[in-house]
């Protein structure tokens, strides 16, 4: 009988297993929901792999076939403490802990999609006004991504609460303004209701988020993944939404060519007008 969950022990043995099976392994620490909910062979498929790739990796974390694997990731889903969300990862530190987060946070960047942070690009540019929405320890992205599209766009870039309450702010949607909202789970409520408002009120919705199941990212118009539980922290990791909302920005303002550079040279002008920066050294 396999004792520890199953992620834990994938996590642990993905460095020294074969290639095949190292790349069935990384597919599934990346697509865990989607292992506990859909076929071995629809999973392969959607991984390029042979289903016996899968059987085998299923062996190789301790099972005896794939049914054995899909049943503890089913039943280590339903045993998640939603009370205890980051208590309970503390509990499965590896002792090189430091070095363990970082070589994570480097996996997860190198997995992240610039395809589809080009195309969200596209409707941030086309949109009349664009919101950004992130709440709790989601905030500090919201924020930077804020910032930087208020830069060269400042008349119309827009953060959920960021001048009084949400409910406000929701209120205030409309069909051509785009909304991005920013979760990993244990998702906020509020990030949950911003997107349904924001999907009741015909906006175009971008959700930022560790994966396409996540509550705020249903019905998604665009929707862009970052790995948040990859690593061995207590705490989900930010590394990958931040590097999201930072290349996002910077397409959006690409495609907005000289009007765009413009505004953001008058932003810059404003700034030194009241000396917000101190010269270097």
């Amino acid at each position: 009988m396999v004792a520890d969950p199953p992620m834990d022990t994938l996590r642990r043995i993905l460095p020294d297993l074969p290639p095949r099976l190292r790349q069935a392994g990384q597919f599934l620490a990346d697509h865990g929901f989607d292992a506990a909910t859909r076929s071995m062979r629809g999973l392969a498929a959607a991984a390029g792999a042979n289903p016996a790739t899968f059987t085998r990796l299923a062996q190789a974390l301790g099972y005896a076939g794939w049914d054995g694997l899909r049943d503890a990731l089913i039943e280590s889903q339903r045993a998640a403490d939603p009370i205890a969300p980051f208590s309970g990862r503390a509990q499965h530190a590896p002792d090189n802990l430091t070095s363990a987060m970082l070589q994570a946070d480097l996996a997860g960047l190198s997995r992240l999609d610039p395809a589809s942070i080009d195309t969200a690009a596209k409707a941030l540019h086309s949109a009349e006004r664009v919101w950004v929405a992130g709440f709790r320890s989601c905030r500090a992205v919201a924020t930077l991504l804020h910032y930087q599209l208020r830069l060269f766009r400042p008349d119309t870039t827009r953060l959920v609460g960021g001048t009084g309450p949400e409910d406000l702010d929701i209120g205030s949607f409309h069909p051509t303004d785009a909304v991005v909202v920013i979760g990993f789970a244990p998702y906020s409520r509020a990030s949950v209701t911003t997107a349904r408002e924001a999907r009741a009120a015909a906006c175009t919705l971008i959700a930022l988020a560790d994966t396409p199941a996540a509550p705020m990212a249903e019905g998604a118009h665009h929707f862009l993944r970052f790995d948040a539980a990859g690593g061995p922290g207590f705490f989900p990791s930010l590394t990958g939404a931040i590097a999201m909302a930072q290349a996002l920005s910077s397409a959006t303002f690409a495609l907005g060519g000289q009007a765009a550079l413009t505004r953001l040279r008058e932003t810059e002008a404003r700034l030194a007008a009241h000396s917000q920066y101190v010269s270097g050294p």
